[in-house]
């Protein structure tokens, strides 16, 4: 069983998916399949296979709180498994490939196939009117700030759970059975990332850096704190403090304290009910 996949979920961006596979298509390894899994969004179907490396999409309903991200990734890494290939790479709809990303991954998960492997990350500013030229990524180079960001040819291995993230990571094939996937129960925006770092450390499966995995995030709008989704981090985040003791994000659930949009009582986290459209009121931080 030998192959790579990348994995994507997408639900609206399909001008970045459109990017994202030209990006692959010109990467100095091509994955064997892309597995795009459309979260209620069936036009993704037709912007999946317009060009770049073999693209497969799936598709899955969301319920009523949100989008089913870790349902959605946990599809598609199912299905590159059915597949037969033994390099997993989940990769987010915003971001493009550099032109050694999968090359890199499938090199470094099969050295180490037991560890789940991360590369940087560079947050671009907004395209040019021609669009992103992608043979000038590279020069582009700066990773996020907030995160390792290992020179070329370097792996830095005993990463913390909370630097786990899925805008991209790769993982062997072993390894992704074993440790289960995404928990289902987190719907909507926040908190599976950090559950699955923190699954994959209890079940002593290693986080690691790898310098020759370079990806960069597509410009797109974002609300800091992310005032949209203020629900869907109370919800998510009281179901992570159930599993594991704590609450995570609590950087953004501060910033809303600020805002009076929730307040603390005791080792619960609440929202202020005052009639108050939410995302109305937060700021619009362009990046």
């Amino acid at each position: 069983m030998s192959g790579v996949a990348v994995v994507t979920t997408a639900h609206g961006r399909h001008d970045h998916l459109r990017r994202q596979r030209l990006s692959l298509a010109a990467g100095t390894l091509v994955p064997d399949v892309h597995v795009v899994v459309a979260m209620d969004d069936p036009a993704v179907a037709g912007v999946a296979v317009e060009g770049g490396p073999p693209a497969e999409v799936l598709a899955i309903a969301s319920p009523p709180q949100g989008l089913p991200l870790a349902a959605a990734r946990n599809l598609g890494m199912a299905h590159a498994l059915r597949s037969g290939c033994d390099v997993l790479i989940g990769l987010d709809v915003d971001c493009l490939a550099g032109p050694t990303m999968v090359a890199g991954y499938a090199a470094t998960v099969r050295d180490d196939p037991a560890t789940v492997w991360s590369g940087p990350v560079t947050y671009l500013p907004p395209p040019p009117p021609g669009g992103y030229d992608l043979r000038t990524l590279t020069a582009r180079d700066d990773p996020h700030p907030a995160r390792p960001a290992p020179a070329p040819g370097q792996r830095h291995r005993g990463a913390p759970a909370e630097l786990f993230w899925s805008l991209s990571y790769a993982v062997g094939s072993a390894t992704w059975e074993r440790c289960g996937g995404y928990c289902e129960d987190y719907v909507g925006y926040g908190g599976e990332d950090t559950d699955l770092g923190r699954s994959l450390l209890a079940q002593g499966i290693g986080l690691g850096w790898t310098g020759d995995a370079r990806a960069y995030h597509q410009h797109h709008p974002v609300s800091s704190p992310p005032v949209e989704h203020l629900h869907d981090v109370l919800r998510n985040g009281r179901l992570f403090r159930d599993r594991w003791g704590q609450w995570p994000m609590r950087g953004w659930l501060e910033q809303f304290e600020r805002r009076g949009l929730v307040r603390q009582e005791g080792r619960e986290w609440v929202l202020v009910e005052d009639g108050t459209d939410h995302e109305a009121r937060g700021e619009r931080a362009w990046r």
